[in-house]
């Protein structure tokens, strides 16, 4: 089966792409971020046409994620637990049945962080330590699961076409990279990089200054797997094609092939 994570960067101004992909790519799991949209204003009888079901943590604007998948959902959680306080959908779990068993599949959008002398960047870096809480707690259970999203971290320097550009940049900050590793080094495998360790393997392309032309990129769209998932990986791609679209987001869907 495939599962995808793309950051579409609002469902209104996407959806011909977005489904246009869907029906080329045809993911059996794709997790969503930046829906911008709230949850009675998601179109989702247009991917429903399409053979998915739909569920969504969304809010006016911006933030906002969501799962569409065509197997059926046996449980929805919305929200990264650990601070009550927090009112931004950024985090959404959806538990299916495969053949193997049980597998949690989780679409998250980390915040951006920017400015970095402003509050955004300790609730950036808190809520990753809210996520490795969660992953602690997950992985007691040894089950399957998958973290997928916009994490707005660059891991290493390799995964962008400058580092001097982003020094000082929230996701490419020191404080960032370390939590992004401390996450990983729970026992977590990141895809893309346990099948490819080439350079220019970006997922994200600003609109400004010709960026994708001049191929400037990042890679920042990751997925994480548990052990007990991580033994199903088959394969991991960048559908970098998606970029060069009409109207296209600034992100591209990574998709993994996971043996149910």
């Amino acid at each position: 089966m495939k599962i995808a994570t793309w950051n579409i960067n609002g469902v209104k101004a996407r959806l011909d792409t977005v489904k246009s992909w869907l029906e080329q790519a045809s993911p059996d799991i794709a997790c969503l971020q930046e829906i911008k949209s709230v949850d009675e204003n998601f179109p989702r009888g247009e991917f429903e046409a399409l053979g998915y079901q739909v569920e969504t943590h969304g809010q006016k604007g911006f933030n906002g994620v969501a799962i569409l998948s065509k197997l059926p959902f046996d449980e929805v959680n919305r929200g990264l637990p650990g601070d009550d306080e927090d009112v931004q959908a950024r985090f959404i779990e959806g538990v299916f049945s495969v053949e193997s068993g049980v597998l949690r599949v989780v679409s998250l959008y980390l915040p951006n962080g920017n400015p970095v002398d402003s509050p955004k960047f300790p609730y950036k870096l808190g809520w990753m330590e809210r996520l490795h809480a969660w992953t602690e707690e997950r992985l007691a259970l040894e089950e399957p699961f998958i973290l997928a999203g916009d994490y707005n971290v660059i891991p290493q320097a390799e995964d962008c076409h400058d580092p001097k550009v982003w020094e000082g940049d929230a996701l490419f900050r020191p404080e960032t990279r370390a939590a992004f590793r401390r996450l990983v080094n729970l026992g977590l495998t990141e895809a893309i990089r346990s099948v490819t360790d080439a350079p220019e393997t970006y997922t994200f392309w600003d609109y400004q200054a010709g960026a994708w032309q001049k191929n400037n990129g990042i890679r920042i769209d990751h997925l994480l797997l548990s052990p007990e998932a991580a033994v199903h990986l088959r394969a991991a791609e960048i559908d970098k094609h998606v970029r060069a679209w009409e109207k296209p987001s600034d992100h591209v869907p990574v998709v993994i092939d996971y043996a149910a």
